[in-house]
Formats: structure tokens, sequence, C-alpha cells
């Protein structure tokens, strides 16, 4: 790898880990009360594809530990946020879908998100926006893959 080609790498994968961080926490702030980003994540993803899922797969969809997944779902649970059931093929495993009060919490979410998103990207240029999504999609590829 050339000198020029490190110091690319370098100035991108900083610009990407200090945007992911300051995004992290102005989305965090933004959500309604009790709300933690790693909830509205889960809810949004289960929103948008409307298919039970195991906690081991959602683990590995969000590339989180099992552990971690099964912390976030007890707390969406508990809130009433999701419906976790027994599989009914196979008795050690459990499905995991979004309830009505989880889409109607996701939506409330995403009312108060979807302004900030929508400046940063007016801000921005949405046409700039556009050339970076590739790229940025090629870099979530290229690490996923990795796992």
């Amino acid at each position: 790898m050339s000198g020029e080609t490190e110091r690319l790498a370098t100035a991108l994968f900083s610009e990407m880990l200090t945007a992911d961080q300051l995004i992290r926490a102005r989305l965090s702030r933004a959500l309604p009360k009790g709300m933690e980003l790693s909830h509205f994540i889960v809810l949004n993803y289960l929103a948008e594809h409307r298919v039970e899922r195991t906690p081991a797969e959602l683990a590995r969809i969000f590339h989180l530990s099992r552990g971690a997944m099964s912390n976030t779902l007890a707390r969406l649970e508990w809130a009433g946020h999701v419906h976790i059931r027994p599989d009914w093929d196979d008795a050690r495993r459990k499905r995991v879908a979004i309830s009505g009060a989880g889409v109607r919490a996701r939506d409330a979410a995403l009312d108060a998100i979807r302004p900030i998103l929508a400046d940063a990207v007016a801000e921005t240029g949405t046409d700039r926006v556009r050339m970076a999504i590739p790229v940025l999609r090629a870099m979530r590829q290229k690490f996923s893959q990795e796992g």
C-alpha cells in the first residue's frame, strides 16, 4: 500500500468514525424519552421487514453478540414494543415481531430524527450525498463480509 493510500484511508476512517460518534450522540438526544438508539434500530428493521426473526438472526444482522441482542429485546419486550414467542417448530428458539406499540414508537422516533437528517442532507447538498452513498455502501459491504 502506498503512502498516499494509507493517508487517504486514515483520513477517510477518521472522518467516518468521528461522524458515527457525533450522529449517534445527536440522534440519541432527539429520540423519545426512554428509547435508545439500539432500540430504534431494531424497531426500524422489524417495521420495514415485517418478518419474524429469531434473536440470533437479529444479532447476526446487526453484528452484535447474542447477549447484547437479548438485552435489547428484553427491554423492547418490557416496553411492549415487540412480541417474543416460542418457535412452534423448534422449542429451543424464539421468534420476535414488532407490536403495534412498537410501530407507533418507531414512527414517533422517526418523526423526531427526520428533521435532523433532512437538515444534514440539505446542508451537505443532495448531489454530494447521492455520490457518497455508493462509497459508504461499499465500505459497509466490505466490512460486513469480514464479520
